[in-house]
């Protein structure tokens, strides 16, 4: 007997899984696949099928030859854009509908403080809620799709990391959450990047500012960023920093 049609709601956390785990990883020995796929009803290869079919939206993906099974359906398409145009709300939808299949309340999965909350009540507490939890999913999904591992000296150690954005997230509300506009840095490098101190060019290439080679004397700069120059960046397996993105940071946060 056929399987069912895939629903909205099954594709959107089929989505929110690609987002979360390395593209090397959707395979049947995936843990969290499995975990998936028992919410869903579903065997984990058909999770994983769907999943393949949507990494063929990804225009990083798409420039590398990857295409989804001939069955990759409107449907698949269609909330791949609704993610990428609207990343605020989509990601918060998919991570109320996870935590509802988890029979979780959101705030306790997402670990927010009930104090802080207890005085908030309609939009307010709406709005705190959705910021915490896009927040975190922001955080997973880019750590996750630079292997964690900071793309400018390849630590790995999550604490140590920080999931940054190339547009603040006080410049740019519409692309806050867009994994697109987000970079794995060690907390130094993080702070150097979100100062101006370094920046990365539309080739993905490093390059430091003339206020930070004023230092290039001092054992610090031999040692953490003279060598950086011209370096190509770690880049993730999907969700490719958007070059209109890395434009905006070296024209209005690098320091020349």
């Amino acid at each position: 007997m056929a399987q069912d049609l895939w629903t909205r709601e099954q594709t959107i956390l089929a989505f929110n899984l690609y987002c979360k785990i390395p593209y090397g990883t959707i395979h049947g020995r995936n843990p969290k696949l499995h975990e998936l796929a028992k919410i869903l009803g579903r065997s984990p290869g058909a999770v994983g099928r769907k999943m393949q079919n949507l990494a063929s939206f990804d225009p990083y993906h798409k420039a590398r030859g990857v295409k989804g099974l001939s069955n990759a359906s409107k449907l698949d398409e269609k909330i791949w854009n609704e993610f990428n145009g609207n990343w605020n709300d989509l990601v918060y939808e998919s991570e109320l509908l996870l935590a509802k299949k988890q029979d979780i309340p959101i705030e306790q999965k997402f670990k927010i403080n009930e104090d802080r909350l207890a005085s908030k009540t309609g939009e307010t507490r709406l709005q705190l809620v959705k910021m915490r939890v896009n927040q975190s999913f922001f955080r997973s999904v880019v750590l996750g799709m630079y292997n964690t591992r900071c793309a400018v000296s390849g630590i790995n150690l999550p604490d140590m990391l920080r999931a940054s954005h190339i547009v603040p997230w006080s410049k740019n509300k519409q692309e806050r959450i867009n994994p697109e506009n987000g970079i794995c840095l060690s907390a130094l490098y993080d702070a150097a990047f979100d100062k101006g101190y370094i920046g990365i060019d539309t080739d993905y290439r490093i390059i430091i500012a003339n206020k930070l080679k004023k230092y290039s004397k001092e054992a610090y700069y031999q040692e953490q960023f003279g060598k950086l120059e011209g370096r190509s960046l770690y880049l993730p397996d999907k969700f490719l920093p958007r070059q209109s993105f890395l434009e905006f940071h070296l024209n209005e946060i690098f320091n020349k």
